[in-house]
């Protein structure tokens, strides 16, 4: 870390983990957007997705964004093992495990502790970030007023799961991987994982359709070349392997709380909540949302609208995709009236 960053961190101590492991010294880093109200009631708390810092996921806030810092104080947590949070690349092996649970309790000590924040007008989150925004939800129902779960679940679905061990798979199968971990950079590992990722996080129609070629690609090749080749290489590969593992042990209702009844964990939830799948999403899929839509029965309102995208699961981050966003922003326009 360097005088230059442009985000805090929340030294949290050492913090009993889920799993009974003692962390010492654990860190979030975060960064604000916006200027918190004298009420505190103007707060939205935006976690990171997989393997995203808040670097790569600020783009979605700004005055015409989904998400207005002119209105709203916005805090981005970011997960831990992504480099900038307690992860396996900064921190003394080996690095335990670490589950939403724990994410959800030291950003929950942050906003407490640092902010007196006891509100949250909205929770927000992509994929990883959708889970985390619904873990906020069941936690703490007292606190949270609205989330948005977009391309998330409550928890990680069997295919999801079995996805995420074909990127194991590919990361690890590569020599760099010895007695348990990476020693070196895992060149043939990151590229095997981004063409795992190009077939997973687009979907049949994206390729079909040629919509890459939208984005300026000369050829399907180019392409996967230029955006998925490299996609994860700038991620340390210990980083991305813990941040797998939060993913796919991902459920609301495995917790002393809930103790492991998904109907229970749902039931506690009070906010409004939108679901909004990306109608191709390949591995978040909306035949999962729409079980957990009936089982929301004490929140204030509980709506399910997928997104029309033939881009996947990358409907619900379109980075220079104008439609999908401009679907994005009308949906949290709506929910932020409720």
């Amino acid at each position: 870390m360097t005088a230059q960053r442009d985000y805090e961190i929340f030294e949290a101590g050492d913090v009993t983990l889920q799993s009974g492991a003692l962390f010492p010294a654990l860190k979030l880093a975060y960064q604000t957007y916006g200027t918190l109200s004298p009420a505190k009631d103007n707060v939205i708390l935006y976690p990171t997705s997989f393997s995203a810092q808040h670097f790569d996921t600020e783009w979605l806030i700004g005055p015409e964004g989904v998400l207005d810092p002119t209105r709203y104080f916005i805090i981005i947590p970011n997960l831990f093992g992504n480099g900038l949070s307690s992860s396996p690349s900064n921190t003394a092996a080996p690095f335990p495990e670490v589950t939403y649970h724990d994410a959800i309790a030291v950003q929950h000590r942050l906003l407490t502790e640092r902010f007196g924040i006891t509100k949250l007008a909205l929770v927000y989150g992509w994929s990883m970030g959708g889970m985390q925004a619904y873990h906020w939800a069941a936690l703490r129902p007292d606190m949270v007023e609205r989330a948005a779960v977009v391309c998330g679940s409550a928890r990680c679905a069997p295919y999801n799961y079995v996805f995420l061990e074909s990127v194991k798979a590919a990361l690890t199968g590569d020599p760099a991987f010895r007695d348990g971990r990476f020693v070196e950079k895992p060149v043939a590992g990151y590229r095997a994982m981004g063409r795992i990722y190009a077939g997973w996080a687009m979907s049949h129609g994206f390729y079909r359709d040629e919509l890459w070629r939208e984005a300026g690609f000369a050829s399907l090749e180019d392409y996967l070349v230029r955006a998925w080749d490299a996609a994860f290489a700038r991620r340390d590969a210990n980083d991305l392997l813990a941040q797998v593992g939060i993913w796919q042990n991902g459920d609301i209702s495995r917790c002393a709380t809930f103790g492991g009844d998904l109907d229970r964990a749902l039931a506690a939830i009070r906010a409004h909540m939108l679901l909004t799948p990306g109608e191709t999403d390949r591995y978040f899929d909306v035949r999962d949302n729409e079980d957990e839509l009936g089982k929301l029965v004490n929140a204030k309102s509980a709506v399910l609208h997928p997104i029309p995208s033939l881009h996947g699961h990358r409907a619900g981050n379109p980075v220079n995709n104008p439609r999908d966003q401009a679907f994005l922003k009308a949906e949290i326009a709506e929910l932020l009236n409720r």
